[in-house]
């Protein structure tokens, strides 16, 4: 999952080609675990290809809860190869005992089958991207996924529209080049399972009402 738009990789196309010319698999899963995918197994489970990727790579500072950390899986040589190779692991403090209790908590959720707050996010986020595309504005990225990017182009406007959000306390930010290419200037927002209904109810008025007056919409 690419982090500024919510689209997500062709996985499946990916994996079909690795096999064809006996390659290996990698992804960064930081946009994806423990709330991506049917149950929050991430884009493995989006994009139906468990067991044919190599090395998962995610952090434990995003859904998990932790903050901090992160981790990588793959085959057994490659784990023992960054335990003594990776200057990361090597040169860094290691993470929190809380940290680690909590994530490993919400890899129990997730194994256990508590997808109820997936769920929720997912719902959040279909109601959010329905109801602002419904009003003209142009959303990026995959439908089920909560990094819903506002599409306004210019840069300038960008950061009015931030501040006229933020005017009707709603805290929203613009992004704009060098961090998007230029002309792709936006809103990313990001559904929660803690956002309610009233919520977001209330950030797409506020979306609606600024879009009017600034002539996004």
């Amino acid at each position: 999952v690419f982090s500024m738009d919510g689209d997500v990789a062709p996985l499946k196309d990916i994996c079909n080609l690795a096999e064809k010319y006996d390659a290996h698999v990698f992804i960064d899963e930081c946009h994806a675990t423990g709330f991506f995918g049917a149950t929050g197994r991430g884009t493995i489970e989006h994009c139906d290809v468990h067991g044919r990727v190599a090395i998962i790579n995610s952090t434990l500072g995003k859904a998990l809860g932790g903050a901090t950390g992160g981790y990588t899986t793959g085959y057994q040589e490659v784990v023992d190869i960054l335990r003594q190779r990776s200057r990361p692991y090597l040169f860094s403090n290691t993470v929190a005992p809380s940290v680690v209790g909590a994530s490993l908590k919400v890899f129990e959720m997730l194994q256990d089958g508590n997808a109820g707050l997936v769920d929720k996010v997912r719902a959040n986020t279909h109601v959010f991207r329905n109801r602002l595309t419904e009003a003209g504005f142009e959303l990026r990225g995959d439908y089920d996924h909560p990094i819903a990017p506002v599409m306004l182009g210019d840069a300038r406007l960008a950061a009015e529209f931030a501040q006229e959000m933020l005017s009707r306390d709603i805290y929203v930010v613009g992004f704009s080049y060098p961090v998007v290419p230029m002309g792709l200037a936006r809103i990313r927002t990001q559904m929660s399972a803690a956002h309610t209904m009233e919520d977001i109810d209330r950030a797409t008025d506020a979306f609606i009402e600024v879009g009017k007056k600034l002539g996004v919409i």
